[in-house]
């Protein structure tokens, strides 16, 4: 790592987001820009990237507002979709945490896990029911601001730690 660069980010890993990203392909983003079009300046689009996150100057742009319709037909909720750009940026950081904090996580975590469903989590959750005969429910959205902060703060506390 050198004093201009505090992020040692490899340029094969931004190619190699970029690859994944562009398998899964997806919508444009707020800018716009489709995965062709940024393939099509794709080595000028991910040099600015990779340049930008180890430098530590980027910050993701905003993300596109789209209503897509709830399952059953009851309303629409909003999805955000991020630019091509970010991404990128987002596999990035994921592939380089993921090998990190996936070890450290608690078994019965499944929420945005490789390899882990809401399937998984409801296939436990029965298996469960068979053993105990009590049931632990917690709303999240009713506890205060405060504490939620709190769980954040000591998230962030744990990352800061596991990193270095």
């Amino acid at each position: 790592m050198d004093k201009v660069r505090p992020f040692d980010i490899p340029k094969r890993e931004v190619w190699e987001a970029f690859k994944k990203v562009k398998a899964n392909q997806g919508a444009a983003g707020v800018d716009g820009q489709s995965v062709a079009a940024f393939e099509a300046e794709l080595s000028d689009n991910l040099y600015k990237l990779w340049n930008r996150m180890s430098s530590g100057s980027y910050f993701p742009p905003p993300v596109r507002r789209v209503m897509i319709p709830k399952p059953g037909g009851s309303g629409e909720r909003p999805l955000g979709i991020p630019t091509v750009a970010d991404r990128v940026a987002q596999e990035v950081v994921k592939r380089y945490l993921e090998p990190i904090l996936e070890p450290i996580f608690h078994d019965d975590s499944y929420g945005y896990r490789p390899g882990r469903s809401a399937i998984d989590a409801v296939r436990t959750a029965r298996q469960r029911c068979w053993r105990y005969d009590w049931v632990l429910d917690i709303d999240v959205k009713a506890t205060s601001t405060a504490s939620i902060g709190v769980c954040y703060s000591r998230r962030f506390d744990l990352i800061r730690a596991v990193l270095g």
